[in-house]
Parts: structure tokens; sequence; C-alpha cells
């Protein structure tokens, strides 16, 4: 693989700065995002999403461009010609829902047009973003030539890449995870899987086209969701019949095929997103996905359907719903991670409040100011400012949790809900 490659990351998050500082071992790499403080608290080290180690961060970083001065290392900007010199774009921003749960392709397109501002001849465009099949050549190519005024796949060409971070994961790190593969020809193909290829350990997967490689990505998050939603249903059922779901699945997990799975609160900027990406594009061809959408219905039902539990025990244990008072551990959408995007523990509060209940939030990774920008809730990050509570519920299962007595918090006839399984059985009124 040729050393000679500039690389421009688009979009520094939780996908784009581990790609960045990972190529940047190798190659000569930009860092472009929009967002100036994010691109200040990078150019001196700090990574505010805790994906990346500082000392692992500070140890690519450059002082200036690493184009200008044919060096290997990363540089992050927010400005156009930072970028112009690069061989290879990679695009790694956000494929969002509306609130309609449409796809909202906005900040793909934009992103499209940057770089189209800058794109020259033989580069090539490699996109990371969730999308359903067809987005690359049928929405962002066009928006490439439109801008560029070259020809696509005569003077640049593309690639396709989907992401596989899991956000709060140090064991699967990007290098880590087999990363499919594709391009708008098979020598492009060739060309990114080799690239890829130099920098990824765990090896890669050409695909035979962009669409095959886009529709695998939209599947792997639509599989799982629906195999959670199948356990959550279950959660329901066994909820009525008074059985513990997860003493149920741990007897079926004895057989050595069964595919294992736990109920819970489906959010995040992937399982809780791509499926309806997939059924979108079905829905314009002319297929209407009943599976798919039904177990996104389940999977988004399951914050009422915890807050209707709750009060269930309360009401068995006596204690008045209306100003009762509630200790909602958790704000982020998984457990140790500090990533707030599409919680559904949210769903929990919301609903609890409905009931009149005063339900009071504790994170000690969520960024509060975030959390009151995006969700309009308060939320503590010092359990010592707590107490007096009527019932705890448990939606995140960060790591400090598990080692907080949570008697000393509960009023007289307090219960205790584990959404996430994870607190020992004998300490918890019921599970999810």
């Amino acid at each position: 693989m040729s050393q000679q490659y500039k690389i421009a990351i688009i979009g520094l998050g939780y996908v784009g700065l581990p790609l960045a500082r990972l190529f940047a071992t190798k190659y000569q790499v930009v860092g472009f995002d929009i967002n100036q403080k994010r691109i200040d608290e990078l150019n001196v080290g700090i990574d505010s999403t805790l994906e990346v180690d500082n000392e692992v961060l500070q140890d690519v970083l450059m002082n200036d461009n690493p184009f200008k001065q044919n060096k290997n290392g990363l540089y992050c900007s927010t400005k156009l010609d930072d970028i112009e010199d690069a061989t290879i774009y990679i695009v790694t921003v956000p494929t969002p829902v509306d609130k309609n749960n449409r796809p909202d392709l906005s900040p793909l397109l934009k992103s499209s047009e940057t770089v189209g501002k800058v794109l020259s001849k033989n580069d090539i465009v490699i996109y990371e973003s969730t999308v359903y099949p067809g987005v690359t050549e049928e929405e962002c190519i066009p928006v490439l030539e439109g801008i560029s005024g070259l020809v696509f796949n005569k003077d640049f060409f593309a690639g396709y890449s989907p992401e596989r971070i899991n956000p709060g994961d140090k064991q699967h790190t990007v290098e880590k995870i087999l990363k499919v593969t594709s391009g708008s020809t098979p020598e492009i193909g060739k060309v990114v899987d080799e690239l890829y290829q130099s920098v990824i350990t765990a090896g890669t997967h050409l695909a035979p086209t962009i669409k095959v490689a886009e529709a695998s990505k939209v599947i792997e998050n639509s599989q799982r969701d629906i195999n959670i939603a199948f356990i959550n249903e279950l959660s329901k059922i066994f909820s009525l019949m008074d059985i513990d779901t997860n003493d149920v699945l741990e007897a079926a997990g004895t057989k050595w095929n069964f595919l294992k799975f736990q109920p819970g609160l489906v959010g995040g900027h992937c399982i809780g997103v791509d499926p309806f990406y997939l059924a979108q594009k079905a829905q314009e061809i002319g297929y209407y996905s009943e599976l798919i959408l039904a177990a996104r219905r389940l999977n988004d039902s399951m914050g009422s359907f915890v807050a209707s539990q709750v009060v269930k025990l309360l009401i068995q244990n006596d204690v008045k719903i209306k100003g009762a008072r509630i200790l909602n551990l958790g704000i982020t959408f998984k457990e140790n991670c500090p990533d707030i995007r599409n919680s559904k523990a949210i769903d929990v509060v919301t609903s609890l409040e409905d009931y009149g209940i005063e339900v009071i939030t504790y994170d000690p990774w969520a960024n509060l100011d975030e959390v009151k920008e995006e969700y309009n809730i308060s939320c503590f990050s010092d359990i010592s400012q707590l107490s007096n509570f009527d019932a705890i519920v448990l939606t995140v299962g960060h790591k400090e949790f598990l080692n907080l007595d949570l008697s000393k918090l509960l009023n007289d006839n307090g219960v205790i809900y584990d959404v996430k399984g994870v607190l020992p059985k004998e300490q918890v009124d019921k599970r999810l």
C-alpha cells in the first residue's frame, strides 16, 4: 500500500475520531468537523466522547497540517482549505431519523457538498455512515458531481465501508473489528480494501458492490433489533405470569444453539435507528415491512412498560403514586459511555412523570448540560446529594451503580426495579 495517500476524515464523532487516529499512525490525516469547540479540544489532545484515550490521541497529533509537512499524523480543523489536498475522503457523519422516524440524510448530503468543493481528479470518496442500499450512488454521488463538476467513475471514484464502532467498548476497538469494504469499480474496490487492510488488524471483507456493503450494515442492527424485540415481548408475557424473564433465559441458554439476548431499552444511534432506513427503502419500492417495523414498535414501547411495572410495585407497597419520588439511575443510551443520543431511558422518565411522579436522574457519565439541552431534564452527577426515594429504577448498567448501597436511598416500603438485570437478584423487587 502506497504511503502517498492523504486522508481527510469528515466528521470527528464516535466513528470518525477513532478512525482518524488509527489512520494517522500510517498516513497523513486531517480530521474535519464543523464544531469548533470539538476541534479545539481535539487539537490539545482531549476527547470528550472517551472513545480515544487522551494519551493515544496525543501520540498522533500534529501542530500543523501534515499534508504540508509530508509527515504521518493527525491534525484537526474546521477550515476547508486544510483538506483540499486530500486524495482520500472518508465521510463519517451521523445518519439520524426525524421526529416521524424517516431517514434524515441532511448531514450526509451537506458533507458531500463540502467534499465536492475540494474534490480533485482521481480522488476517492468513501462513506461509512449507515444508510439504506443505494444512498451512496443515488443520493451522494450526484451531489459530488454537481458541486465539483467532475464525472463519477471517470474523474473521481467512491467506496463504502460501514462503520462498526461500539461506543464505550474498549475491547472491540476499530482495528479489532473486521471491516466490510467496497468500491465503485472492481479496481477501486481493491484499492479501498487494501487501504483498510493496512490498519485493520482483524482483516477485511471486500463486498462485490457498494449496495451489497450498504445492505450488509443496515441488516446487522435490524437483526439485533428483531431478536431483542422477541425477548422484550417475552418479558411482557412472563411479567403477567409472575415469572422472572432472566431466570427463563438462563435456563433456555443451556441449549447450545439458543441465541442469548437480554430484554431492555433499545436506543442509541444504531439499533434504535437503522431499521427505519431499511423499512423506508422497502416502502419506496412497494414493500411494507411487517416484521422490522413491528420489532421497532415493540422496542419503543418498553419505556412506558417499565414505568407501568414500577407503578404497580408502588401500589402493592401502599405508596401514594401522585407526588412519589423516584430515582432514575442512568440517562446515557448504554453503560459506561457518555453518549446520550436517542437514549430510551428518557422514555421511562417521561412515562413516570405522566403519573404525577417526581423523577430525579443520576448519571456520573453524562454531560449534564447536554442532558438539559437534549431532554430538558435536570441530571445529577453526585449521588451524595440524593435520598428519600419511594423507588429506584436502574435503566443503565453503569459500573458505578453496582457498588451503591441502594437501601440507604429508599424510604420505608421503597422498591427497586432493575431494567438491566445487573443487580443481585435478592436486592431488587423486580427485573425486566
